[in-house]
């Protein structure tokens, strides 16, 4: 791959960008980055899965497998990640906050070493809440779904 090929389209949002529209850090920090970006409509969010993530220390020995709750996080982040880009939040005085999930679906494990592609799409905007729509995948494997709700708020002091 040339250097012009690696480089981020406009649509591409790198791990400094992440750290700047979104308040998590690790252990906590879910997404490494994010492509395909437009604004209030759709994002990709890209979790590279490794066996140093500390959940896999007890989730399960033996058989690590990424806990569902925490893909459902990631979807969430990748959801703030396309918020605060579409809206241009100021994160020193706004936060998001996850509002609601359902229809929540398991369907395919997520393992050390699987790169998690974390598809979210608006399905309703008003003002600062948006709906979503996930999808988190593994190549061409659904691992996970849900529809979930987010707003944005003054941060409290």
């Amino acid at each position: 791959m040339s250097d012009t090929e690696l480089a981020l389209t406009p649509s591409d949002i790198d791990i400094n960008e992440i750290l700047k529209r979104i308040p998590h850090r690790y252990p906590f920090l879910l997404v490494d980055r994010a492509e395909a970006f437009q604004p209030s409509k759709s994002i990709v969010g890209i979790k590279c899965v490794t066996f140093n993530e500390p959940f896999f220390q007890g989730h399960f020995p033996g058989y690590p497998v990424m806990p569902g709750v925490l893909i459902v996080e990631a979807l969430a982040q990748t959801g703030a990640v396309l918020m605060s880009k579409s809206l241009e939040i100021d994160v020193t005085g706004k936060v998001i906050y996850f509002m609601s999930i359902d229809n929540v679906r398991f369907r395919s494990p997520v393992r050390p070493g699987d790169v998690l592609r974390l598809h979210v799409e608006v399905t309703r905007a008003r003002g600062d809440i948006f709906k979503f729509s996930g999808k988190a995948r593994v190549g061409d494997k659904l691992c996970a779904e849900a529809d979930f709700a987010a707003m944005s708020a003054d941060v409290q002091k």
